[in-house]
């Protein structure tokens, strides 16, 4: 029975909020806007760099403008790649990646995070060698919630029994369509209350997401 766990990367595997405030501040800085808080540039992340800055523009007041989102985005990706240096990875991921490969369990990553910065903080947090199968948010003409980017991580896994394993609404809705089981991480960049969230397990710790997989496909 060939078995994988695909995950999402940002607030799943990773806390990159902190350097997509930093990042997000300097951008808009340069175009005259106010600087957000933290909580704010978190609330924008999990559908892809064009809605992170068209909810940055929105935030500041700005009307919705096709040439000046284009240009944005534009210089976002610019430096999206180099910004990972506030960027961690959640407590006990390295060890529960290792613990699921020891087990014969395939690993895939699907992210509406640009494939390219994805792989970029990937490799920075050592990570790149786990996941040989990414999906990004521009890999494909479309982005989660569709399910074409997960289903398109199975298919070049091959896999046949798969689980999903994400931090949001956007994550789960994508398991839900691509008729996937969802495993919930409560830690991440959710919106609304855990228990409101379809899933078929939820954990708040990496050390037990190996047991969860084993369990869920046996």
């Amino acid at each position: 029975m060939t078995r994988a766990v695909v995950f999402d990367l940002d607030g799943t595997l990773i806390d990159s909020a902190p350097d997509i405030h930093a990042a997000a501040n300097r951008l808009m800085g340069r175009h005259g806007f106010a600087s957000f808080t933290a909580a704010e540039t978190r609330s924008f992340i999990g559908n892809g760099l064009p809605h992170f800055i068209a909810c940055c523009l929105q935030a500041r007041g700005h009307a919705p403008d096709d040439a000046l989102q284009a240009q944005l985005v534009a210089e976002f990706m610019a430096e999206y790649e180099t910004a990972v240096t506030l960027t961690e990875v959640y407590p006990g991921v390295p060890e529960a990646l290792s613990r699921l490969t020891l087990d014969g369990v395939l690993l895939g990553l699907c992210t509406n995070k640009p494939h390219r910065p994805a792989r970029a903080v990937l490799q920075h947090l050592g990570l790149s060698a786990q996941f040989p199968v990414i999906v990004g948010g521009d890999s494909l003409p479309v982005r989660k919630p569709d399910p074409a980017p997960l289903h398109a991580v199975i298919d070049a896994i091959g896999a046949r029994h798969v689980l999903y394993v994400g931090d949001s609404e956007i994550d789960a809705e994508t398991a839900q369509r691509a008729e996937v089981r969802f495993v919930l991480y409560t830690e991440g960049y959710r919106k609304t209350p855990a228990h409101e969230i379809p899933h078929a397990r939820a954990f708040s710790d990496f050390a037990d997401l190996p047991g969860i997989v084993t369990q869920l496909m046996s």
